[in-house]
């Protein structure tokens, strides 16, 4: 191992993909950069990519106790392992070496509760602390990621400056850093941002799915128009990524490879994170939720197959109709219902940060997370542009969807979104989020929804009591024994 000349700038711990590839982006920015794992082949192997990819200034160890000690006071560590226990096995081993004033950053997707429990503790040993939320894949992590930093503004304040230039960079609005806030705040607002992504993702696969189902477009076809929407308002990483997958011929077989991939989603755990704080915190978010049970359904192959020959047998096939669809109108249909439907996925995001920031005093700006989103990280996308447009015009903003500029945009929609749900229903085809952010839609802009039959019921059964639409205060009527007069 080639020493370090002198003092690095900082250093990282963890070089699985994403911590080999933001220590080279790191390297390549100008600052010099210590690297340590417990298993020293990847050290050996990081090493060698740094001189492959420019002679880099990046230097590797084998001990935690070198590695710690060469970088230059006051020491900032980042640190890319699994999150959990991983994480504060790493702490354990690197805090033996730090000293009053150094810091540590976790840069994995961990729970932002775990982040705010190990700041305490390493403030009691004079550590400072940071929770890093770091997205856009291997790929970003090299070439410019999102950074959502979270925790000690003092611990920020060090590497600013590495931040600012390792970050991806938007030519109009900056590098895609900012320091989120307190506590586990850069953790949980990278955790909603996988929840958004969950939407999004699923989402696309339904739109692809009617497409190809009803609209019975081949994968050139299915290439060619998301190529096209990713010129227009759905122009992402995402939609773009899935231009490219309709494009990838099988290698080892006949067709294409995307229909030879198993139709079931993995999943780490920040989708479901994402929907058990919604329901702690009280904020709908069907568009999320229904795309993580999604997912769940997609693990149940076997009972599916199942469930198909069954139903089949029954005289229940695929494709419940066999309608002859106007391929051209179907498309722009389409296009225009995923738009609303990603508006509605993403309000319930935005919705879920400001309730936890409110709880928990962050005092979080929802504009600038929308700044940060627009470059590096897989949620990227045009549409963050007019979302932070919104969220300047009014930061008290009380849903995306009452926004002047997206609520034009939905009314001009909602025909297509309407038509698609429809076609999708009558066609046996599932298109839970489209059809959950249809309703979040329909029921955020009524008036007067049916809930007060839920609150009467409510009272009936359980003496829950009700507030009145014409006089103050709460009412209990003893509605069983009324109900059993009027039967007698």
């Amino acid at each position: 191992m080639a020493a370090a000349p002198k003092p690095t700038r900082i250093g990282l711990a963890g070089l699985a993909v994403m911590g080999q590839n933001l220590a080279l982006n790191i390297a390549e920015k100008g600052f010099p950069i210590s690297v340590y794992n417990r298993s020293t082949s990847k050290v050996d192997e990081t090493v060698e990519r740094a001189k492959k990819e420019g002679d880099l200034p990046l230097y590797g160890f084998h001990d935690a106790e070198s590695f710690v000690k060469s970088v230059q006071k006051p020491r900032v560590i980042i640190m890319l392992v699994k999150a959990g226990s991983p994480v504060d096995q790493t702490i354990k081993t690197l805090s033996a070496y730090l000293e009053k004033g150094d810091c540590i950053i976790d840069g994995g997707n961990e729970w932002y509760e775990n982040t705010e429990r190990r700041e305490k503790a390493m403030a009691e040993l004079g550590l400072l602390y940071l929770g890093m939320g770091v997205s856009g894949g291997e790929e970003g992590a090299r070439n410019g990621p999102s950074l959502m930093p979270g925790g000690s503004f003092e611990a920020f304040k060090y590497i600013e400056d590495i931040l600012l230039k390792v970050a991806a960079q938007v030519p109009d609005s900056g590098p895609c850093v900012t320091y989120i806030g307190k506590g586990g705040s850069g953790n949980f607002v990278k955790m909603v941002h996988n929840g958004i992504e969950y939407g999004d993702m699923q989402l696309i696969a339904e739109a692809y799915d009617v497409l190809k189902s009803v609209g019975k477009l081949s994968n050139e076809e299915l290439h060619s128009v998301f190529a096209e929407w990713n010129k227009g308002e759905l122009l992402s990483f995402l939609i773009e990524i899935t231009a490219d997958i309709f494009g990838i011929k099988d290698d080892k077989g006949e067709g294409h490879l995307v229909d030879k991939v198993l139709d079931k989603t993995g999943m780490k755990g920040t989708g479901k994170w994402t929907v058990q704080q919604a329901a702690d915190l009280s904020v709908a978010a069907p568009t999320i939720a229904s795309s993580l049970d999604a997912r769940f359904l997609s693990g149940l192959k076997e009972e599916r197959v199942e469930a198909a020959k069954v139903f089949k047998a029954g005289g229940f096939g695929d494709i419940l109709t066999d309608q002859v669809v106007d391929k051209k109108q179907l498309i722009d249909d389409v296009r225009q219902a995923l738009y609303a439907s990603k508006i509605c996925s993403y309000a319930q995001g935005m919705n879920l940060i400001r309730a936890k920031s409110i709880e928990k005093g962050w005092d979080l700006k929802l504009g600038e997370l929308a700044r940060i989103w627009k470059g590096g990280c897989i949620i990227r996308a045009v549409f963050l542009d007019r979302m932070k447009r919104a969220y300047d015009r009014n930061p008290d903003l009380a849903n995306l969807l009452v926004d002047p500029e997206f609520a034009k945009e939905i009314i001009e929609r909602q025909s297509a979104w309407r038509r698609v749900v429809c076609l999708a229903i009558n066609s046996g085809i599932s298109t839970p989020g489209m059809s959950s952010s249809l309703a979040y839609f329909d029921t955020y802009r009524r008036a007067r929804l049916p809930a007060n039959l839920v609150q009467a019921q409510r009272d009936y059964f359980g003496a829950h009591t009700y507030e009145r639409v014409d006089v103050e205060g709460s009412f209990h009527t003893e509605w069983f024994k009324i109900a059993r007069q009027l039967k007698n």
